[in-house]
């Protein structure tokens, strides 16, 4: 490594006072940053001149830049669809390249039930002009802390059910929450589809921010009850009048104006950074997401590059104003280059202030949320690693599940987790079908086989497999791995707790999860409130979770092959499949054996046989 000095490698003798794109590359002219400037000698200079001493405070500049490129453009225009199309290109590694979240928190009313009822749900808001069939949404809010206590507030004072339609059908008498004031009880009728509509539509009001009939009517309630030395009763007017006033701020700050704005927070630790940008559209928070990366570019660099990649690309709004809560480098070309009208603000009070104060709560909570779980995630990964001996470099696992149904349509999952959390690019599926019949090691075999094989080839293996099951299971992944020629993949099997008889005395105890490892005796029992043990827990789990799912889907495939035979049903499609076992057994059988069959007749079973060995859906 070269050791830092007062000047940087690269130069900026012949870099010319233009608009264009510069481009940082390393001794081997990987490109490790790209960017655009109005002024390209001014800007990469500046890179130059942040400290007292001249020295750089761009680690990977001082420390790994040794030539810096440019290229001139004739707009600045140019240089941002440059620089766009340039980091698309290269995918330099300290450029910042955002992921939205999947999804955030909002409150849907689904308008179409005869008794609606408020679900918290994980969705992405309908866009303009399309429609959500009968639902309504309202949010997304703030945080999750902040939606369910508005849902608990809201009860308080529009009692909704919030039951499902399975358990509200069902119901003889109210329930408890109905003793308590929460619940109008439609399930037993002491509330009648007018009344409840009015509730709802109260609800809908509260939840658009409109309370100023709503709070009048309690204030009106709660003073009349006062008077007439009712203090308990005025009490809980009193108390469903601060839950209405805390249901609307717990959906965040609301601005006096109708000005569409964006606010960004920005939270860092190490390389570690987070932007969180919440957007108000028509006086009303419309949008919370954040977006992480890793980067050690400076707040105002950092900015600069956040906006490029948030709104550049055409695919977000851009909104008349961006609260920011630091000035971002070049803010006169970044504003022109996001359209010319928008206005980026470093807010210094008032409304816009406790916006931007919002989103980096928020980012603040957020990074702190992952940097917690992931410091969870590397010390359970850490301690399994002591306990297994593993290579000290261990980071990915493989996990595989078989799942079939009688020896049917037998398939296989394999899910991959690096540093402990899932890696879902890693997610495979699998067909068997190389093994006849219900036989878990050999479809075992074949899976882990055809997977390693596919990593030597591409030079993508897991430092770890872990196989669900004992040491059967755990003996045919070993015979694939020296098939494939993937030795240095360690190997593990995980075997279920299970529930064993006492050597002595009435009972039985119960054992622990039990991991196997090849060639040892006895296996290794893990503590039950491990880390490891709750990781191996969730990648096996997961495994298994990931093969249900898609055997579902494939049984679903097999049941309509039955089903489309005239005479055919539910009834009949069971009793073939108990008697052959799978759609193949009764593609095997002969027409007097199917006839057998209690309720199929010899033309029923010959049109069966046709419909089956003709391959017709």
């Amino acid at each position: 490594m070269t050791p830092p000095s007062s000047e940087p490698r690269w130069t900026i003798d012949d870099v010319l006072h233009r608009p264009g794109v510069y481009l940082f590359r390393d001794d081997a002219g990987k490109v490790l940053y790209i960017g655009k400037a109005r002024d390209l000698r001014a800007r990469i200079a500046s890179y130059r001149r942040p400290g007292a001493d001249g020295r750089i405070n761009v680690a990977f500049l001082e420390r790994d830049a040794a030539s810096v490129e440019t290229i001139v453009t004739r707009t600045e225009q140019e240089a941002l669809l440059l620089e766009d199309s340039l980091i698309k290109q290269h995918k330099p590694p300290h450029n910042i390249r955002l992921k939205d979240d999947k999804s955030f928190l909002m409150v849907r009313l689904d308008q179409g039930e005869q008794f609606p009822r408020l679900k918290l749900v994980r969705a992405h808001r309908p866009k303009e002009g399309k429609k959500a069939g009968r639902s309504r949404f309202f949010g997304p809010f703030a945080s999750a802390y902040a939606v369910r206590r508005t849902l608990q507030d809201l009860h308080r004072i529009v009692p909704l059910r919030d039951c499902p339609d399975t358990v509200m059908n069902h119901r003889s008498r109210p329930c408890l929450k109905h003793q308590i004031g929460l619940c109008a009880a439609p399930c037993v009728g002491l509330i009648d589809a007018a009344g409840y509509a009015d509730l709802v539509a109260k609800a809908t009001r509260v939840l658009s921010g409109d309370i100023a009939e709503l709070q009048e009517d309690l204030e009106r309630r709660m003073l009349h009850a006062s008077k007439a030395r009712e203090y308990e009763r005025a009490g809980g007017w009193r108390d469903r009048l601060v839950a209405l006033r805390r249901t609307v701020e717990g959906q965040g700050v609301r601005p006096k104006d109708l000005i569409d704005r964006d606010a960004l927070g920005l939270a860092r630790r190490g390389e570690d950074a987070l932007v969180h940008r919440v957007a108000f559209r028509e006086g009303s928070l419309t949008e919370s997401r954040s977006h992480r990366f890793r980067s050690q570019l400076p707040d105002e660099e950092l900015m600069h590059s956040v906006l490029t990649a948030l709104y550049a690309d055409g695919r977000r709004e851009v909104p008349a104003e961006i609260l920011l809560p630091c000035p971002p480098a070049e803010h006169d070309l970044l504003a022109e280059s996001l359209g010319g009208g928008v206005k980026l603000i470093v807010p210094a009070g008032g409304d816009r202030q406790r916006m931007v104060d919002l989103a980096g709560e928020n980012a603040r909570g957020e990074l702190t949320l992952r940097g917690d779980e992931e410091s969870r995630e590397e010390e359970a990964l850490s301690e399994l690693i002591s306990i297994l001996d593993l290579d000290p470099g261990t980071e990915v696992i493989d996990c595989f599940d078989v799942s079939n149904f009688q020896g049917s349509n037998v398939v296989a999952s394999r899910v991959r987790f690096r540093r402990g959390h899932a890696d879902r690019a890693g997610y495979r599926r699998f067909k068997v079908r190389g093994v006849v019949g219900q036989d878990d090691f050999a479809s075992m075999k074949e899976v882990v086989l055809r997977s390693l094989r596919r990593g030597v080839r591409e030079g993508d293996l897991p430092d770890l497999v872990v196989i669900d099951g004992g040491a059967a299971q755990l003996e045919s992944a070993l015979e694939a791995r020296t098939e494939a020629g993937a030795w240095e993949v360690a190997m593990v099997g995980l075997a279920k707790a299970r529930a064993e008889r006492k050597v002595k005395g009435v009972g039985k105890a119960a054992s622990e999860e039990r991991v196997f490892l090849p060639g040892a005796l006895a296996p290794i029992e893990l503590a039950r409130h491990s880390p490891a043990r709750h990781l191996l827990e969730r990648v096996r789990d997961e495994a298994h979770r990931f093969a249900i799912t898609y055997h579902r889907k494939e049984r679903g495939r097999i049941k309509s092959q039955l089903d489309s035979v005239p005479g055919i049903g539910p009834a009949r499609r069971k009793a073939l499949l108990r008697r052959f076992g799978s759609v193949v057994g009764v593609k095997k059988a002969s027409v007097e054996e199917l006839a057998g069959i209690e309720g199929i007749s010899r033309e029923l079973a010959q049109a069966l046989l046709e419909h089956l060995r003709e391959g017709k859906r």
